[in-house]
Order: structure tokens, then sequence, then C-alpha cells
């Protein structure tokens, strides 16, 4: 079986946008990509991850950012760091099995991959992510909001301040 890096996008990947950092970005011109990212994507790869985006993207179906968009956001983050996959759930429903942070896009990386979630991480910005590695049974490594101090009710196994510190994290 094959080992997982899971990567939540808004937050993770990529900076959030507005004065707040609480929105995705829009369009790509206003995709503002972490730093260290594409050290940290280069690292996980050599070490054998495959590396799998996992994204709630309700904008799309709330109207506010077309699919379109986000599949060109997507496409341009898969391509600058090698993601092996991407799976997106675009409804703003909190009861889909496939919206974290219920373990719907997980499980169907997990089946298409063959991955190992014993051997696997989340990483993620919120409690949803988290909730969401949780309940699958792998690694969860918060990396929280500096601006936007996040409730997070559910313990992570990590917590760090960047995403460069997964390198010493992750061997």
């Amino acid at each position: 079986m094959k080992k997982a890096i899971f990567l939540d996008r808004d937050g993770v990947i990529n900076e959030l946008s507005n004065s707040l950092q609480t929105q995705s970005p829009r369009s790509l011109k206003s995709l503002k990509l972490k730093k260290h990212l594409i050290q940290v994507a280069k690292y996980l790869k050599t070490r054998k991850y495959l590396l799998i985006m996992i994204t709630n993207q309700p904008d799309v179906s709330r109207k506010i950012i077309s699919k379109s968009s986000v599949e060109k956001i997507n496409k341009y983050i898969k391509q600058k760091i090698q993601l092996d996959d991407i799976f997106i759930c675009y409804s703003k429903d909190d009861k889909s099995f496939r919206r974290k942070p219920n373990p719907g896009m997980l499980l169907e990386a997990k089946k298409k991959w063959n991955i190992s979630f014993s051997k696997s991480y989340l990483i993620g910005d919120r409690e949803k992510d988290i909730k969401a590695g949780k309940s699958v049974g792998v690694k969860t490594i918060l990396i929280p909001n500096k601006k936007k101090k996040p409730l997070i009710k559910i313990k992570s196994k990590f917590t760090i301040n960047s995403l460069k510190q997964v390198i010493k994290l992750i061997k």
C-alpha cells in the first residue's frame, strides 16, 4: 500500500485572500502560494509520498466563483507542486459525505490509489480538516491561521507554525 500526504488547499497550499485572510482566491491572478511550498513538496516526493489535495470549494455552489476558475487554480497548483491527484467537494451542505469534516474524499483517494491511512498524513488549517483526517486514522498536522485564531476543539497529532516545519516532522 502507498503512503500519502493529504493537503488542504486554502490556508495550507495557498494564502487566504482579503485582509482577514479568510477568503479563498477568486482567480488565478489572486492566488499566492505559501512560502516554502515547492521545497516541501519536493522533499515529500523524495520520501515517496503521494501528494493529494483534498479541498472543499462551496463558493461554486454559492455562485461566488465559477467551477472553471476553481479548476484553473487547481490545475496551476497541480503543475507547480506535482500533485498526484485532486479531490474537490463543491457542496455547501455539511451533510454531504464528500465535504470535510466528512471522510468521503479521503476514502475515494484511498480506494483509487491503494493508500494506507496509518502511513499517511493530512495537513490542514481548520478543525474540519483535522476531523476528516482523524475519522479515517491518518496522522493530522494543523497549521493554524496566524491572523485568524481558529477555534479548534479537536486536537491534531501535530501543530506547527509553518509549512517548512513539515520537513523536520515527516521523515
